[in-house]
């Protein structure tokens, strides 16, 4: 396992419980900057914690404004030490199609673009930032969907820089997380900063 990986999920464990029981960890990021695979490989070296992901969340209505479903869903029950049940939106039917389940695990990761927006950061125990810059990101993640999804990201650009204008996750971040050839580089955030 990457060193630094092992390090930042030894940090993790021993953070307190910040909503209920629970220990939530935020990985934010540009769309395409590489939180999803980030927050497998560390729900790994943490021994299999669950991950929610926001595009579950998420509509195509409603890209950014998850709040509401999130913590009536997820932030309520964990709070109270309880299961939570949560919608999956199926973006090719374009609802909610299934339900999930999530137990209240001492930690929870919680990926995606605005994981670390102000209305979620009261219950974080941490909120890790994918360092890299947002056209990189971008670039990435177009070649990733390839062209069938270019009309998507001609509205998505514009709508992730309106939400990280009105709530920037980055200033609050505890670690900054840097992609390497091979694993990863984690270093104090800006919010640690003195």
């Amino acid at each position: 396992m990457d060193r630094d990986l092992a390090s930042l999920a030894a940090r993790l464990r021993a953070l307190p419980p910040s909503c209920g029981p629970v220990r939530l960890i935020a990985v934010d990021g540009h769309a395409g900057s590489g939180k999803s695979t980030f927050a497998g490989r560390l729900a790994g070296a943490l021994g299999g914690a669950p991950v929610v992901h926001t595009d579950d969340l998420a509509t195509h209505e409603e890209l950014f404004a998850w709040s509401g479903r999130f913590a009536d869903q997820i932030l309520g029950p964990l709070s109270r030490g309880r299961a939570a049940r949560y919608g999956v939106y199926d973006w090719v039917r374009g609802e909610f199609a299934e339900e999930r389940e999530l137990a209240p695990a001492p930690l929870v990761l919680v990926e995606g673009v605005g994981a670390g927006r102000r209305a979620l950061r009261p219950y974080l125990a941490a909120l890790l930032w994918m360092e890299l810059a947002s056209e990189h990101s971008w670039a990435r993640g177009r070649l990733r969907d390839g062209p069938g999804l270019s009309t998507f990201w001609s509205g998505w650009i514009p709508a992730e820089r309106a939400h990280f204008a009105a709530d920037p996750s980055r200033p609050y971040a505890d670690f900054l997380v840097h992609q390497k050839q091979v694993g990863y580089e984690v270093l104090m955030g800006p919010s640690e900063a003195p």
